[in-house]
């Protein structure tokens, strides 16, 4: 499928409210598994790399069958798309790959890897994988996650870079069944070994986090939270060492969470979100914060079902999502490229 397609939208942005219609194209890039989920995308050295998991649906089979393994994409030109790499460990589940750069230059793939016993969740421990310069990924190796908070539930979602000091930052969450989920941030100089810097105080069950460090200094992670209350959490640190957080309430509830500072200076948020009606209320969206540092939705993309997990690349003029979608009857993974100008600066 590629659709061409004009949008027209209301938001507000900043408290100031705006109107725009812009064209944008839509283009499936894969279907091939019966189940393709989980998205992340990335430019490097020239090309572009699409990333998500490859498997029979979005959890293994209750027979234990059924294990994701991660399908890396490679396209020269953002329009045609073939297959890279397919990373894959027998009995573990791998989920939500990342993509980013490591202080060496490697292109570094970061995902969660679960591990499942006739249909119950028992383990999960982060892996990662590096491309060497041949193009080829080595084999996935475990993190080291710090002793002081090791534990059998670990889940690091993403891992974002400062490329000042070499360092980079991810939220480490464990989902323990009926309790509290703790969340720490943590860090690394290698994509491998992981030191805690903090226990985050986000009250629930927060989970899925991103990390962005935009050019003002200040460090801010954005949350899904689920349990009783489930409205996403944003948080700012101006603490060189990020251990004081002042967190605030979107107003929305998140799903698979990425935020991206676009070049005119406005916030984005790309996310799973949630009609109030009809019987596929699930969409994935891109949304602004106001002044209030409330999200404000700015657009819907096209589908609906098991979706979303966008992945965010400014690209020249453009901004590129990635995400996957079940409105053409299987989850099948998406690329839409939206003029940047679509997006007042701030």
């Amino acid at each position: 499928m590629n659709i061409k397609t004009t949008v027209i939208f209301c938001g507000l942005l900043l408290s100031a409210r705006f109107l725009f219609s812009q064209d944008y194209t839509l283009t499936k890039i894969w279907d091939a598994a019966p189940h393709n989920a989980f998205t992340d995308l990335i430019q490097y050295e020239g090309k572009y790399y699409c990333t998500f998991r490859e498997g029979t649906g979005h959890i293994p089979a209750n027979d234990g069958t059924g294990n994701g393994e991660i399908r890396i994409l490679v396209s020269t030109d953002g329009i045609v798309w073939t297959s890279h790499a397919l990373l894959k460990k027998t009995g573990v589940d791998l989920r939500d790959s990342k993509l980013s750069v490591a202080p060496d230059g490697r292109l570094m793939a970061l995902m969660g890897g679960s591990v499942y016993q006739n249909g119950t969740l028992m383990s999960r421990l982060p892996h990662v994988a590096f491309m060497n310069p041949q193009g080829e990924f080595t084999e996935l190796t475990p993190v080291s996650m710090d002793p002081a908070i090791k534990s059998d539930m670990d889940w690091l979602w993403r891992v974002t870079w400062d490329k000042k000091n070499g360092t980079g930052y991810g939220v480490v969450y464990q989902a323990f069944p009926n309790q509290e989920y703790p969340l720490y941030l943590v860090k690394t100089t290698d994509g491998v070994n992981y030191q805690n810097i903090s226990r985050l105080d986000v009250q629930g069950q927060p989970n899925e986090s991103t990390v962005e460090l935009p050019a003002d200094g200040k460090m801010r992670i954005i949350v899904r939270r689920e349990g009783n209350d489930r409205n996403g959490w944003l948080g700012y640190s101006a603490d060189a060492t990020f251990a004081a957080w002042q967190w605030y309430d979107l107003g929305i509830r998140l799903g698979g969470p990425h935020i991206i500072t676009l070049p005119g200076g406005n916030t984005l948020i790309g996310s799973r979100g949630y009609r109030t009606s009809g019987n596929r209320p699930a969409y994935t969206g891109l949304w602004g914060i106001d002044s209030d540092n409330k999200a404000v939705k700015i657009m819907e993309l096209p589908g609906d079902g098991d979706c979303s997990y966008p992945g965010l690349l400014v690209n020249d003029d453009e901004l590129w999502v990635s995400y996957y979608s079940s409105h053409e009857a299987k989850t099948s993974v998406y690329l839409a490229k939206i003029k940047l100008d679509a997006f007042p600066e701030k």
